[in-house]
């Protein structure tokens, strides 16, 4: 039996010339370095530190289907499927598995200027623009994961702000998985905010289908002098699901950065996020809410690069875990040398609501600088007991005030997000999941 390794090796080999005739010049230029990386180093163990809570060779395993010749998936994800947000104006845009769809794009568009488009077609589009920011933030020599997508991916999303543009709209992206046999999907996100550019997003991610999913997905986000960025990303998959992804996100000087992500629905979750300041000034904001029962495993692992000095970072990581599901949160903070007058917190809140349910949490920091303010901290424990005594000797039902508090604990990550009609519907689907009422989207036909 092949280990996990070798079917990948075996498949681009057999296929490497097929993959990239599908694709575009600028994508297939790092290809073959990015399988040269991958093959030296093969999935990470739990041996190696960033993944040490999560097994990768396991996830990868089994053997998936792939759509190497870019065969059109069926479906109409306007008339199937409805992921609004009450009050929120989007331009709303699909991704069918890995590839950009093109046969219903928004009336409205986000404003002049702004490019919103398949990778594949802007890398032959706007060759120049694309060539100079793709594969160049993500680490694929370093991390195989990202080594394994950018060797598979064709297609994805990109998205250009040019210079002091402001997006009008949220650029809302709906990532539907569909299938009729269990499938890897590769997914690539390319966002470029220009000098002084600001942009809104919000990622969903849903599986149509009830087959097994593996989805690798990696996001480069670069944010140019004084750009603002808000990275919204919302799972609400099922229980089938892998989904592995490996964000990258580069800032500049005083520029502003808010990532949130949340796990609504899930099976097997790992999320990266590596986060680099280039420019001083630049603030970033960087935050994630898990609710996970049954056998629901969610893996967030951050790195915030303090490169250089006067910048400051913000981290806030909650858990609710019922049943026997699994949770981790590892995050270091680096603070190299020359980075003085750093600000820096990070936070790890979690609550097991059950015994069968397991935490693992490693808050870091590694400071190379003198003058740097720096905090971090973690904490796992259960519901207050006198705060459950205390409601239901005033009429509460245990139950209710079992929601009422895990819907208060989390409650201080959504508000973080700038979004408020994003804020209120999440409230709303945050209650419904705890209630155990959220298992599909209001309006949504695919999902049965």
């Amino acid at each position: 039996m092949m280990n996990s390794e070798q079917q990948y090796i075996t498949l681009y080999n057999d296929n490497a010339e097929l993959i990239k005739s599908h694709s575009a010049d600028v994508l297939n230029a790092v290809r073959d370095e990015a399988f040269e990386n991958f093959r030296r180093m093969g999935f990470p163990s739990k041996k190696v530190e960033r993944y040490k809570y999560t097994d990768m060779a396991a996830l990868f395993a089994p053997d998936y289907g792939l759509n190497l010749n870019r065969l059109d998936i069926p479906v109409d994800p306007y008339e199937a499927f409805r992921c609004d947000v009450p009050n929120l104006s989007t331009s709303l845009y699909f991704v069918v598995n890995d590839q950009f769809y093109t046969k219903a794009l928004p009336k409205v568009t986000p404003g002049d200027g702004i490019i919103v488009d398949s990778l594949a077609h802007a890398a032959v589009e706007h060759h120049d623009i694309v060539a100079k920011y793709y594969a160049k933030a993500a680490k694929m020599k370093d991390d195989a994961i990202t080594a394994l997508n950018t060797m598979l991916a064709q297609d994805g999303l990109f998205v250009y702000v040019p210079k002091n543009t402001r997006c009008d709209r949220t650029i809302q992206v709906i990532n539907i998985l569909r299938s009729d046999v269990d499938m890897m999907v590769n997914r690539r996100v390319l966002i470029v905010l220009e000098e002084g550019a600001e942009a809104k997003f919000l990622f969903c991610d849903h599986s149509a289908d009830d087959r097994n999913f593996l989805a690798t997905q990696v996001i480069e986000a670069f944010v140019g002098d004084n750009a603002n960025l808000e990275l919204n990303c919302l799972e609400e998959t099922h229980y089938k699901n892998v989904r592995v992804s490996n964000v990258y996100i580069d800032q500049q000087r005083d520029s502003r950065v808010n990532h949130n992500v949340i796990t609504l629905h899930n099976g097997t979750t790992r999320n990266q996020l590596d986060l680099v300041f280039k420019g001083e000034g630049a603030e970033c904001s960087c935050n994630g809410c898990v609710i996970a029962d049954k056998q629901q495993h969610v893996d967030n692992n951050t790195l915030i690069d303090h490169q250089v000095g006067h910048c400051t970072s913000n981290e806030l990581y909650k858990y609710v875990l019922n049943d026997a599901s699994v949770g981790a949160f590892a995050g270091k903070i680096l603070v190299r040398h020359g980075a003085e007058k750093t600000l820096s917190q990070e936070t790890n809140q979690n609550l097991c609501a059950t015994k069968q349910a397991r935490m693992f949490t490693q808050p870091m920091l590694e400071i190379y600088a003198d003058d740097v303010q720096c905090n971090h901290g973690s904490t796992v424990g259960q519901l207050n007991d006198a705060a459950l005594f205390y409601m239901q000797q005033r009429g509460v039902s245990a139950e209710e005030a079992k929601l009422l508090l895990e819907f208060a604990f989390v409650n201080e990550v959504i508000d973080k997000m700038e979004l408020e009609p994003l804020r209120d519907r999440l409230h709303h689907l945050v209650e419904m999941r705890f209630r155990g009422k959220l298992n599909k989207c209001e309006g949504c036909k695919l999902c049965k």
